[in-house]
């Protein structure tokens, strides 16, 4: 089972077919989805689809591109919703850097709060840290929350080890399948598995099969490939461990009932097939043939 610890299925994109989209993911290997909220007008979105998915993990946070947006009781409205529907994490959360990003400080007040929330009630936290992993490092440190996720980590390798010396697990995803991605690349090949979880961020960061495209959650089997030929390990390791780590970041996760992926010897033909420059030739059904077949 392999779980996807970034997606937004409440997302407008997937308004017309999210059924079909699970479907999908699922076929393809996929058993749990973290979904995490941006602003409080997508709490009741995210807590129906959880309602009619047992698959759905959500998260409750607020995302730093639209803290200019939030009213001013945004943050009792997160406090309340984490007490009616105790998520898997406070998220998406974090700092912005990129040009045209709301004001840093508004951005910093924000995040210093939810940070703090997040100790006081003992949750891990899901961290949004485009182009601030730095700045987001020394909020972490300050604040000590328990621990959680970086999403979509696009840091330096001291950066990364700064992170895991707080408790956190870095989330790859659609970055790491193109080649010219050579830092991101490189991280995933020699950080400790036990510091990586998978994520699509879907419809959001496609991969380098499908770029300028609509990110599908059921993609991440083929991230889970890459991921392992760029380590050089097997795919059924890379989806149990992954997926260990997912549980481990987010320990509401471990109230899951399914199996994780139990490595064997069994032969993944299309997945091995899979390698740079021929992902396009596997289609989802044989990802799905090859993972439901290493599980048996």
């Amino acid at each position: 089972m392999i779980v996807d610890t970034h997606v937004h299925l409440d997302a407008a994109e997937f308004a017309a077919d999210v059924d079909a989209v699970m479907r999908a993911a699922r076929a393809a290997g996929v058993g749990r989805f973290v979904v995490p909220a941006v602003t409080p007008a997508m709490f009741d979105g995210i807590a129906r689809l959880a309602a009619a998915h047992a698959e759905i993990a959500p998260a409750w946070g607020l995302h730093p591109l639209y803290v200019e947006q939030l009213e001013d009781d945004a943050l009792a409205r997160l406090r309340a919703q984490i007490a009616a529907q105790p998520p898997v994490a406070i998220g998406e959360i974090g700092l912005d850097a990129y040009p045209g990003a709301p004001d840093w400080a508004r951005q910093q007040r924000i995040f210093q709060a939810q940070l703090a929330l997040a100790r006081e009630l003992g949750l891990p936290v899901i961290v949004h840290a485009r182009r601030a992993v730095e700045a987001v490092i020394q909020m972490l440190r300050q604040e000590r929350p328990p621990g959680g996720i970086v999403h979509a980590f696009n840091g330096s390798a001291q950066q990364a080890r700064q992170l895991l010396d707080c408790n956190f697990r870095l989330g790859f995803g659609g970055a790491m399948t193109f080649a010219g991605s050579t830092r991101i690349r490189r991280l995933a090949a020699e950080l400790p598995l036990d510091a990586i979880v998978l994520e699509t961020d879907a419809p959001d960061i496609p991969p380098a099969w499908a770029n300028g495209t609509r990110t599908e959650p059921a993609w991440i089997a083929r991230y889970a490939q890459v991921l392992a030929d760029l380590r050089g390990v097997p795919l059924a390791e890379i989806v149990a461990r992954t997926s260990e780590n997912a549980r481990a970041a987010l320990p509401a996760l471990m109230q899951d009932k399914a199996d994780p992926l139990v490595p064997n010897e069994t032969t993944v033909t299309a997945m091995r097939a899979a390698r740079a420059g021929e992902l396009e030739a596997v289609t989802l059904e044989e990802i799905r043939d090859d993972i439901q077949s290493a599980q048996t």
